[in-house]
């Protein structure tokens, strides 16, 4: 009988993966994870010019092309109308040249309205959820659906001298809109400004919140976020939607033909002429009509491709060929005394967290929890709700002596860095750093000359002057980190933010910020997934499932003692559980696993067993083991010098083991082995849950 013992001893600051882990592509030391220009391209992006693509069936192809055909013809027969000879003088004329004045005054009047109504209404539609917000949308589709007539009719009817508002704009303050340039300027608007909304709103609803979020928790206001944050990473969409409205303000016809007249020098714009040399002289009307064909091409050449894909997420850029040597060490930067650090203040945390979350959580100044739990345990809506960012969970949080549950999150002296880091893309990495101390009144050059130590400390401060579009995912992330500590929170809460680094930077990224946690006078809530990160930088480990906390205590005693299937299985650990019975813990599909140190009869148990500590046979193990299954190897996966093995059986849940190439050699070991397990009574750890 072949048999095969086995135990590890783990190196120093690292943990084999948990059960059934495949491993995840090798990094290249020195380099961060996340991929950058050069990275495999997809599905037909290498297809050159002239390589053969989809055939187009017939069936689409011709009406395709008569599509085509039908929008162009009306265009051509402009152009192919049009005296050529006597274009200038068209065009020149007294009557052209005040229609075309007039024609930009009120289209720029126009765009300027809809820009002062539009981009708070856009914004309301994208970003507020209300009664009746299907409705006002409707409101706002409906001037591109009616016809413009109708429009003008409904515009005289509300605003004309016998209309709803007419005769009160006129006695209080003697405006009168029909027959004016003003009114000109109101059917246009009417008419135009849908296209500000509806394009505004699409790119404002392209526009992740994490952004916004992540400058409100760095301490900008609403109105600053809007104005620096947001405005910005939709310039794209505003201005292809200004340009839209000023275009269709430039031809708009009907409403103002029916609401304001058709007066030459004050309402008559380009679009009325043209109707009127028709009936005159069609070889001016069709010279008007080619100016305004022209200008409309321009706008819509100008705008190609100027608001596709989402605000923020553009094509990363090449980063710049030759480049500063980094600091040494991982970035290890002493402080200096300009750095802008305040003097140590300390702010205990202590918050009550209902809702989803239902937990109660208190922590000295100086301590550092890591977050760790299942996917949808509620570690994020723990953070959010701490920010106060999320109606899922609520928390009433004191800070040091104040309470600020009733703040808004820019108020609160919590700063946030989300998985992603959420980087301003239209700042710089020294810009970004930046931000939180220029939101709270830093004044520029201080606020820049700390946010560089930042920068230096965290090993990018050569980066300075780049954008995130031109930085790795690593050093994005470094970035996001030095941001959220520039902004000198009283609570720091960082969701996964070494997850984008490589083995080699993790390990100097996370020296780094241990160091700096060391001073911090706050609580420092770290969301991870890796257990070496949950040992060597916090002070203690909360768990959750569901929204519940588990387990909260020094990382040591989760190590030893986890009491969660999901912990132990991060650490490594094969984790069963069940009901304690006398002799051992019964387990959900029948069966008995005997232990040394059982515990109360009826208690629900959790088993922990180490994959080292299961022994693989080849033929049934006679002598000492009480606890023997057969089963089957479904999965060989390698974990340092070492072999774990998946064995999936019939009598006992999946259990992982653990043992030398040279063993798994000696027993034949494949895919689909026959093969017998054995675990001793004394090498199984039983803790309540």
């Amino acid at each position: 009988m072949k048999r095969a013992g086995n135990r590890i001893h783990e190196a120093a600051g690292t943990r084999p993966p948990g059960p059934g882990a495949t491993p995840g592509p090798a990094a290249t030391p020195g380099a961060d994870a996340t991929p950058g220009p050069g990275t495999t391209p997809g599905p037909g992006a290498n297809r050159g010019p002239g390589s053969p693509g989809p055939r187009t069936p017939p069936a689409l192809a011709v009406p395709a092309l008569l599509a085509v055909a039908f929008l162009l013809l009306p265009l051509v027969g402009i152009i192919a109308r049009t005296d050529w000879g006597e274009l200038g003088a068209h065009l020149t004329g007294p009557a052209a040249v005040e229609a075309l004045r007039l024609s930009l005054l009120v289209s720029f009047w126009s765009l300027g309205l809809s820009l002062l109504l539009g981009v708070p209404l856009a914004w309301l539609l994208a970003r507020v959820d209300f009664p009746g917000k299907a409705l006002v949308r409707s409101l706002v589709l409906l001037p591109m659906v009616l016809p413009p007539t109708v429009g003008g009719v409904a515009l005289l009817l509300a605003f004309g001298r016998r209309g709803l508002l007419g005769p009160w704009l006129e006695s209080w303050f003697g405006l009168t809109l029909p027959f004016h340039t003003s009114g000109a300027v109101l059917a246009a608007t009417f008419v135009a400004m849908p296209f500000l909304v509806i394009s505004l709103e699409g790119a404002l609803a392209g526009l992740r919140p994490r952004y916004e979020e992540t400058a409100a928790s760095l301490g900008a206001s609403p109105l600053r976020v809007f104005r620096t944050v947001t405005l910005p990473m939709v310039a794209p969409g505003l201005i292809a939607g200004a340009a839209l409205t000023w275009a269709r303000a430039l031809g708009e016809f009907g409403a103002t033909i029916t609401f304001a007249g058709n007066l030459p020098g004050t309402t008559q714009t380009l679009p009325l002429q043209v109707y009127l040399l028709l009936q005159e002289q069609p070889e001016a009307a069709t010279s008007v009509s080619l100016l305004l064909l022209a200008i409309a091409m321009g706008v819509l050449i100008a705008l190609r491709g100027r608001f596709t894909g989402a605000p923020g997420e553009r094509p990363r850029a090449p980063a710049p060929v030759a480049e500063e040597p980094a600091p040494a060490a991982g970035g290890l930067v002493p402080p200096s005394a300009s750095a802008g650090v305040r003097p140590r203040e300390s702010w205990p945390l202590h918050a009550e967290v209902t809702g989803f979350n239902r937990l109660t959580l208190t922590a000295g100044p100086g301590t550092t929890i890591a977050v760790v739990g299942p996917n949808g345990a509620g570690k994020t809506t723990l953070l959010r709700a701490l920010l106060g960012l999320t109606p899922r969970s609520r928390a009433v949080l004191r800070l040091g002596d104040a309470d600020v549950t009733g703040l808004p999150p820019h108020r609160r002296g919590v700063a946030w860095v989300p998985q992603d880091g959420a980087l301003f893309p239209h700042l710089t990495a020294l810009a970004n750093t930046a931000y939180g101390l220029r939101a709270h009144g830093t004044p520029r050059a201080e606020a820049r000359r700390a946010a560089q130590e930042w920068l230096d400390r965290l090993g990018v401060g050569h980066l300075a002057h780049r954008r995130p579009a031109q930085l790795s995912g690593g050093q994005a992330g470094r970035v996001a980190l030095a941001r959220a500590l520039a902004a000198r929170p009283r609570l720091l809460l960082l969701d996964e933010p070494l997850a984008a680094l490589d083995q080699t930077t993790r390990a100097h990224v996370r020296h780094t910020l241990r160091s700096h946690l060391a001073g911090f006078g706050g609580v420092c809530l770290i969301v991870t997934h890796d257990p070496v990160e949950a040992v060597s930088l916090a002070d203690r480990v909360l768990v959750l499932d569901d929204g519940r906390a588990l387990q909260d205590a020094p990382p040591a005693e989760v190590t030893r003692h986890p009491r969660s299937p999901w912990v132990a299985r991060m650490l490594g650990r094969n984790a069963w559980p069940g009901t304690a019975t006398a002799d051992g813990l019964r387990l959900p599909g029948g069966g008995t696993l005997v232990v040394a140190d059982p515990l109360p009869t009826g208690t629900e148990g959790l088993a922990i067993i180490a994959p080292e500590a299961v022994s693989v046979h080849r033929d049934r193990p006679s002598g000492s083991p009480r606890n023997v299954w057969s089963g089957t190897v479904r999965e060989i996966t390698a974990s340092g010098s070492r072999l774990r093995i998946l064995i999936t059986s019939d009598d006992a849940p999946d259990l992982v083991a653990e043992i030398t190439p040279q063993a798994a050699a000696e027993l034949g070991l494949a895919d689909g082995t026959p093969v017998w397990t054995s675990v001793k009574a004394t090498e199984t750890t039983l803790v309540a849950v």
